[in-house]
């Protein structure tokens, strides 16, 4: 079967900036809400998306009164000084893979905020190369759920069963499973060291993510 699209998460496959959203969170917290929050906390939020880090600070913090949005509101302004005090990186193969597969429709299914994934993209600096982005917004449930990438495939006019997805994290192979793709995991950025096995096929870097290799992972050996 021939691949007809690819679908990206973005935190962990294409950028490396799980650990600058922790840390601009926690400034958010502490700076909005008076919260300063523990190493777990900046934990939970490796490969999860908006809705399940706010129900789970909320566990943790009951007088965490801020609402979602305003969360990610205020921590995507402290992102902006996180980043500009580390910078943001980009993930070995990531241009070059986003280039490589041009001639298909493209895009991007993640968890994070909008605002987060179009600060990404503007690091990543690939144009229009994405033709439908999926964000933490645009769906009712977040990853392991199909909802995303089913939504995606929807947008881009693909059938399902012809959409190559390319993942980090254990609920976004998940997620790509159920949505009936073919799932390949990259695990240079997966610094939480998400259990992989379930994808159709593992590689390291994107830069192994190859015509033929796309071809062989639209088999999904098991």
């Amino acid at each position: 079967m021939d691949v007809q699209a690819i679908l990206f998460d973005l935190d962990g496959t294409l950028v490396d900036s799980e650990r600058e959203s922790a840390e601009a969170m926690a400034r958010a917290l502490k700076e909005s809400a008076g919260i300063a929050i523990e190493q777990q906390d900046r934990d939970f939020i490796v490969g999860r998306s908006w809705v399940q880090i706010h129900k789970q600070l909320g566990l943790r913090y009951p007088q965490l009164t801020m609402t979602r949005e305003a969360l990610i509101a205020a921590t995507a302004v402290k992102r902006e000084d996180v980043f500009a005090e580390s910078g943001l990186t980009i993930l070995t193969g990531a241009r070059e893979v986003v280039r490589r597969f041009a001639h298909l429709p493209l895009a991007i299914v993640t968890g994070s905020s909008r605002v987060e994934m179009n600060q990404a993209l503007k690091a990543l600096a690939l144009g229009d190369a994405f033709a439908v982005t999926v964000a933490s917004e645009d769906v009712a449930t977040s990853k392991p759920s199909p909802d995303g990438y089913l939504k995606a495939a929807k947008a881009l006019g693909v059938d399902p069963e012809r959409c190559l997805v390319v993942e980090d994290s254990s609920a976004g192979i998940a997620a790509g499973i159920a949505a009936q793709m073919a799932v390949v995991a990259v695990s240079v950025g997966n610094y939480a060291e998400h259990d992989q096995s379930a994808a159709h096929w593992q590689i390291r870097t994107l830069d192994e993510l190859t015509e033929d290799l796309v071809a062989r992972a639209m088999v999904r050996p098991s």
